[in-house]
């Protein structure tokens, strides 16, 4: 049966690892960084800062540190060495002749489980906790995503890897949240639907569906990460 799944993974990582183009080398390389979001982790310090009184915006400051050091660790420190996966673009891994390896790029030696997966889906667990609207739970799964999607694109992750990734830090962000929710209130000053400004849709109102598109509070953190992905596509065309 392991082996059976071993070849799945195998398969649908070279499926995924072999869509590759100039523009995509370059901008996956940068969007799999970890400085490169530091725009949008700053965005999100100001909507806890702005919706939740200080102490519980240090609060939940504490548990999304927390959160990442848990799924980063589980993964890193306590799991690899047990299974000692080696990556797929690893030269000792006799599948790497067959992987789409950018910039020489190859990651460690083991990576299972994804570490970037589980930091990526722990953070983005338990934002949409804590934001709890629809339009963002949206985008920061997505977000999780394409950075995990990076890993395979690159070839230094299997899918396999990030699923499990995922599943771990997901697990991780629930129950510290829960701890979290159970010890203090963490109920918003105002809600993270709060309009800091409108804007007429004017003739995109019958394809929208809106007369007046509301900018809120919890649109700050989407709408850097995609200046930012605007950015890094822009520098990838160069």
């Amino acid at each position: 049966m392991i082996e059976i799944l071993n070849n799945i993974d195998s398969q649908i990582l070279l499926f995924l690892n072999g869509l590759h183009t100039p523009l995509l080398d370059n901008f996956m390389m940068m969007a799999t960084g970890r400085f490169v979001w530091v725009p949008m982790y700053a965005a999100i310090l100001y909507i806890l800062f702005s919706t939740f009184r200080r102490r519980e915006a240090i609060v939940l400051t504490v548990a999304i540190i927390l959160t990442i050091v848990f799924a980063d660790q589980v993964c890193a420190t306590l799991l690899r060495p047990q299974f000692e996966r080696l990556r797929p673009a690893n030269l000792q891994n006799p599948l790497s002749a067959l992987i789409h390896v950018v910039n020489d790029y190859r990651g460690g030696s083991y990576g299972f489980p994804s570490c970037h997966g589980s930091n990526s889906f722990a953070l983005a667990t338990i934002l949409a906790l804590i934001v709890r609207t629809r339009r963002f739970t949206l985008f920061i799964l997505s977000w999780a995503l394409l950075n995990s999607y990076t890993r395979i694109y690159l070839g230094v992750h299997y899918p396999g890897d990030i699923l499990t990734g995922a599943l771990i830090g997901s697990a991780g962000a629930a129950a510290i949240y829960l701890a979290a929710s159970r010890l203090f209130d963490l109920r918003p000053r105002y809600p993270e639907t709060h309009v800091l400004f409108t804007a007429p849709t004017g003739p995109l109102a019958p394809v929208v569906g809106l007369r007046v598109w509301c900018f809120r509070t919890a649109d700050i953190m989407p709408a850097v990460a995609a200046a930012t992905v605007a950015i890094l596509l822009l520098i990838s065309l160069f």
